[in-house]
């Protein structure tokens, strides 16, 4: 695999990237423009979407870090992206081109003082996975198999000004304005540092690897403090495929339903009984052992969830609420989705639009069990928030509304209705992790 010998690490020279990106991306419009003639509509767009993606993606994946982590977060936005960027957007999940061996070395040195060679038994030079933040490594101490992940140069220095690169581009996609814009952007980005922050992945590894070993059939690598820094992590080398890999390869329903209620009931346990959830759920941070069990890895990406934010969301969830109007309007304007500014008119309106939002949204959650094969349910999902958006461009409407909290909690949800299609998982008790007993 082709390595990268530098990244860009300055604002001067990833704005400079990005504006070369720009051009590349004018050159693709002419184009369109032309194909237009002489193709259909559908087919020009098309064209231009999968030509936009590949030269966008080519960029990101060069400049590595957090703009590259954005692109992986836009990838499960079906709702709202085209799917040739959500197809492009899906190899930062696990491939990357790698960092070349010097670069590596270097970083060993830097957290360590110390050679790769001078740590472990036998440490492999050529990662074996890259992704948007790091890289992964095969090495051996004292008969063990291990991973090493090593996180690309510059990543955590760059973060702010890869968001105010992408900051004016965002906000015209997502029609995001004033004050609740900032907010987006401070959660995202505080998000994004502790992401970069090893020290504190670790420690939150540890900890959720702790309190969630009791579920059946999930498993987490032993992680190894001594061989780890804020650059470094070093666990058990674990057996298994990506997620996405093994769907490609299952015809059997029984370990698709086994797995597949295995990351609910995960899931749900964070959720609910955590109050802190892994809100990084793609397919790259998940393997499948050869006897079907669940290993989850790369801890990053945590959120907390506050009690005043938990009660009103989960209040949306119920039948009874979203049957009651004031009830429900009461809920939204707890998590900010209605706010105490709007006149009647676009009180009516949010509201309408949530509902049917919500009613989509939740009804894995009004029954006991359900089958996540019916894409139909799926794909509603995805056009109400496309309908949303369209309307809202139509109307010139602000679609900044919400807590800050809604970003990574949809973002958990989304995330794992997704895994849950893709498996295409059956008879999902709703709420087993309730049953589940605790150690």
């Amino acid at each position: 695999m082709k390595t990268s010998k530098q990244i860009p690490i300055s604002k001067l020279e990833r704005t400079s990237k990005l504006v070369r990106t720009g051009a590349k991306l004018g050159v693709n419009y002419l184009k369109y423009y032309g194909d237009k003639i002489i193709s259909s509509e559908e087919e020009a767009k098309e064209r231009l979407d999968e030509n936009n993606a590949n030269d966008i993606y080519d960029s990101l994946k060069t400049m590595k870090g957090s703009a590259l982590k954005m692109a992986q977060m836009m990838s499960m936005e079906r709702s709202i992206m085209p799917k040739a960027y959500v197809d492009k957007f899906s190899l930062s999940h696990f491939s990357v081109p790698p960092l070349s061996g010097p670069l590596v070395l270097r970083t060993f040195k830097k957290s360590f003082g110390k050679l790769p060679s001078q740590l472990f038994d036998a440490f492999d030079n050529e990662a074996v996975n890259a992704a948007s933040i790091g890289q992964v490594h095969v090495a051996e101490k004292e008969g063990k198999k291990l991973a090493v992940k090593i996180q690309y140069p510059g990543v955590a220095s760059s973060i702010k000004s890869d968001l105010a690169i992408v900051k004016p581009v965002a906000m015209k996609m997502f029609k995001l304005s004033g004050e609740h814009a900032e907010t987006y952007f401070k959660e995202v980005e505080n998000k994004l540092t502790e992401e970069t922050d090893y020290q504190l992945e670790l420690a939150q590894s540890e900890e959720i690897s702790s309190l969630c070993k009791h579920l059946p059939n999930l498993k987490f690598p032993n992680y190894y403090p001594e061989y780890s820094s804020s650059e470094i992590i070093t666990m058990d080398w674990m057996h298994g495929l990506h997620l996405s890999e093994f769907i490609k390869k299952n015809n059997d329903q029984g370990a698709a339903n086994l797995i597949g209620q295995t990351l609910w009931d995960f899931y749900m346990y964070q959720i609910h009984v955590l109050r802190n959830v892994h809100a990084d759920p793609h397919p790259g941070n998940f393997l499948i052992s050869s006897n079907f069990e669940v290993i989850a890895l790369d801890f990053g990406c945590m959120k907390r969830i506050p009690e005043h934010f938990y009660n009103p969301y989960f209040q949306l969830f119920k039948s009874e609420v979203i049957n009651d109007l004031l009830t429900f309007q009461e809920n939204l304007k707890a998590i900010e989705i209605l706010r105490d500014e709007d006149d009647d008119a676009d009180q009516l309106l949010f509201t309408e639009l949530f509902s049917e939002i919500i009613d989509y949204f939740t009804l894995p959650f009004q029954n006991e069990t359900f089958d996540f094969c019916d894409m139909a349910h799926f794909e509603k999902i995805s056009t109400t928030g496309e309908q949303f958006m369209k309307k809202a461009k139509k109307m010139n409407m602000d679609t900044g509304r919400g807590s800050k909290h809604i970003i990574y909690m949809n973002r958990a949800f989304f995330g794992l209705f997704s895994l849950m299609y893709d498996l295409r998982a059956k008879n999902i008790k709703i709420n087993n992790y309730q049953s589940i007993e605790k150690p």
